[in-house]
């Protein structure tokens, strides 16, 4: 079974303006080789969520993670909604990401809510899929899994918000995934600046 680089469509994404080709060719692929990652790379992920931009300097994100075939490995497996499992399976790492509710505000100093907790953990996951990616690793956020199911198995206190999950690997041929999902393994396009951008008011 080979697990070489599959090589997407050049006419997959095409940028309007000048941008550096990371934003371009990273994306997120279902087919992995199961390989074992190495903390170096995984940490160095971690490490770039670290510094991702925060309002009030709260850093809301917390990285719940678990390496393949180690420790609570089945447990987070498990979590996933079936059609995501069958090919989370060959994936290195699975983290949940969460966002804490509250903080310290800095205007007061006192405990208050966090209203952009899941706006700044989405720019945290954001700076790990890029350093994944210039790593030479790949990431797919994972939004279909059993949430009521996931506090409880992960042991998740009610003051913070389940986000998303996200899978870390190698990636393979598609030709290692379900038949049935391999037609959906390519870089999809996204749409044109005209369309959501709106100078002056929506």
């Amino acid at each position: 079974m080979s697990t070489a680089t599959p090589t997407p469509p050049a006419s997959a994404r095409q940028a309007e303006h000048d941008i550096l080709p990371l934003f371009i060719n990273r994306w997120s692929p279902r087919a992995y080789t199961g390989e074992e990652i190495p903390d170096a790379v995984l940490f160095a992920a971690f490490e770039a969520a670290r510094w991702a931009p925060s309002g009030s300097n709260a850093q809301p994100w917390r990285f719940v993670y678990a390496k393949r075939g180690v420790g609570n490995w089945p447990v987070f497996l498990d979590l996933l909604l079936p059609g995501n499992r069958a090919w989370a399976e060959k994936a290195s790492a699975l983290i949940l990401i969460i966002s804490k509710k509250t903080g310290i505000r800095q205007r007061d100093g006192l405990p208050g809510p966090l209203p952009s907790r899941s706006f700044d953990s989405g720019a945290a996951w954001q700076n790990f899929a890029l350093q994944a990616f210039v790593s030479g690793w790949a990431t797919r956020a994972i939004g279909g899994y059993d949430r009521e199911k996931a506090r409880p198995a992960l042991r998740i206190p009610d003051e913070y918000d389940l986000e998303n999950f996200v899978a870390i690997g190698k990636r393979a041929e598609k030709e290692v995934l379900p038949e049935e999902l391999r037609a959906k393994e390519f870089q999809t396009p996204r749409l044109p600046l005209k369309e959501f951008l709106f100078e002056g008011g929506f």
